[in-house]
């Protein structure tokens, strides 16, 4: 090898990108996600487990005792003679009532949208199209006025109906059977003598369980978490759901409210121990609709 081969072989070398760059900015990630994100998980994990004093003065990833986790679960359950299992049982109610009320309507209508044509299709699409993109926030609002004029604030209709609309999945259903239902399939129904309910009931509905899965998690999750309408339309806290009720609980720790009062027993480890309790029915659903959720994401990806 000539003297100008090797002097242009060490300046490739020279100028090559190290290979342990993209390794750095990767485990900088990683450990910005640590921080940011799985630190405060695994606190609010431990939290329950000790004292207030020990979750301020004690390494905050370190573990108290079981015995304490049991006496801030019976404080936690014991506040306002049991307001915690009313508000899970409210939650539970809310969602669950509006959750059949929106597969009752969401799939009929993604349906509709996909598969039928009729006067006003292409409007009804778009209203639904823009009202899915706007922040719940801004309807807020009109739905309060209109459910007072219909005399509804206070009861159980005024979160359940208003939980019942939603456009996010009408949309997802209209995505399926518009781009994944075969053709062939409902031609050849027609041609059988099917009415379009018992093509809708018989053969595009079996065929829409991915879909119909993954409508109803997002639909009672969003409703499970949802804050803001229930605090507005909900006055009495015996009919609170849990994240209405968290911020009831959060208003009694003496710790974020001082105007509280001492002999609640309510303090941060019941606080948090609250937060978990609060999110569990969720993560276990998740769990053990993993498949679903996954089928029904993949669900529409390809034209059959």
């Amino acid at each position: 090898m000539t003297q100008t081969a090797l002097f242009l072989t060490a300046v490739r070398r020279r100028v090559r990108p190290s290979r342990s760059l993209p390794f750095l900015v990767v485990g900088l990630l990683l450990a910005l996600l640590l921080l940011f994100f799985v630190l405060p998980v695994i606190w609010l994990l431990l939290a329950p487990s000790k004292t207030a004093g020990e979750v301020v003065q004690d390494n905050p990833l370190s573990f108290g005792s079981f015995h304490q986790i049991a006496t801030a679960w019976q404080h936690l359950f014991a506040f306002q003679d049991g307001a915690m299992t009313r508000w899970l049982r409210n939650s539970a109610i809310y969602s669950g009532g509006s959750l059949i009320l929106t597969l009752a309507v969401s799939v009929p209508a993604g349906y509709a949208l996909a598969l039928t044509k009729f006067r006003g299709r292409k409007t009804l699409l778009v209203i639904t199209l823009v009202t899915m993109i706007m922040p719940q926030a801004t309807l807020v609002l009109p739905i309060f006025l209109e459910l007072n004029r219909f005399h509804l604030i206070g009861t159980i209709w005024s979160v359940i109906l208003p939980f019942s609309f939603y456009p996010f999945g009408v949309y997802l259903v209209y995505i399926y059977f518009g781009s994944s239902l075969p053709r062939d399939l409902l031609s050849a129904a027609r041609i059988d003598g099917c009415t379009e309910w018992q093509l809708f009931s018989r053969i595009a509905l079996p065929l829409a369980k991915p879909v119909v899965g993954l409508v109803a998690f997002f639909s009672f999750v969003g409703n499970w978490n949802n804050f803001f309408l229930p605090y507005l339309v909900l006055p009495n806290s015996e009919q609170f759901p849990v994240q209405v009720g968290l911020n009831q609980l959060l208003t009694s720790t003496p710790s974020f409210n001082p105007v509280a009062g001492a002999g609640l027993n309510v303090t941060i480890p019941e606080l948090a121990l609250a937060i978990i309790v609060a999110i569990l029915p969720v993560l276990v659903l998740f769990v053990f609709s993993q498949r679903t959720l996954v089928s029904g994401m993949l669900a529409g990806s390809s034209k059959e």
